[in-house]
């Protein structure tokens, strides 16, 4: 039986056209969530097609960065696959991992998704790294009273007195604390 998996990552995308792709490879069945594809965890479609197939079966995928974008979650799928007799197939790009060609190409496009994932993360820190010199990113705004923090600070309360009371964390009580030093 061929089943399949189609993910995107925001609510803004659309599986569609991966189902389309899917259905038109000759998947019986598709398993289809809008989740991140950064990490496995509370990909819950994902872990009920993992469940779903039987020994003999293949899962089918439009492309590898559907299904994770870490080279270790990767390999720990096609593990689990392994042991329940299941091969894994994309659309898209030619990975079929019932041969050793196909295991070897989907190691490395693996290596190139969670390479990009990588790139993209350095992007981001750089482009806040230069926000915040510039003076244009300060972070969120706080959510804790910053005024009632220090108010109650300045009456004698301890820190932990005052997280207490207002219902937060120490350490949010030093840090509206420092805040209030700062400006």
């Amino acid at each position: 039986m061929l089943v399949g998996y189609a993910r995107v990552s925001t609510v803004e995308q659309s599986v569609d056209l991966q189902i389309e792709a899917l259905r038109a490879a000759g998947c019986t069945k598709v398993f289809s969530e809008q989740q991140s594809g950064t990490s496995v965890k509370g990909r819950l479609k994902l872990d009920e097609a993992i469940e779903f197939v039987r020994e003999g079966d293949v899962l089918v995928i439009t492309r590898i960065d559907r299904l994770a974008r870490s080279i270790g979650d990767l390999q720990d799928i096609v593990r689990q696959l392994k042991r329940k007799g299941v091969s894994l197939r994309a659309t898209e790009q030619p990975i079929d991992t019932s041969t050793a060609a196909g295991k070897a190409f989907f190691d490395m496009l693996g290596v190139f998704a969670e390479f990009e994932t990588n790139l993209r993360r350095e992007r981001q820190s750089e482009g806040i790294a230069a926000a915040k010199a510039r003076g244009v990113y300060k972070g969120r705004k706080p959510t804790v009273p910053t005024s009632e923090v220090v108010q109650l600070l300045a009456s004698g309360m301890r820190p932990s007195d005052v997280a207490r009371k207002l219902g937060i964390g120490r350490t949010s009580v030093y840090a509206a604390r420092n805040m209030q030093q700062v400006t």
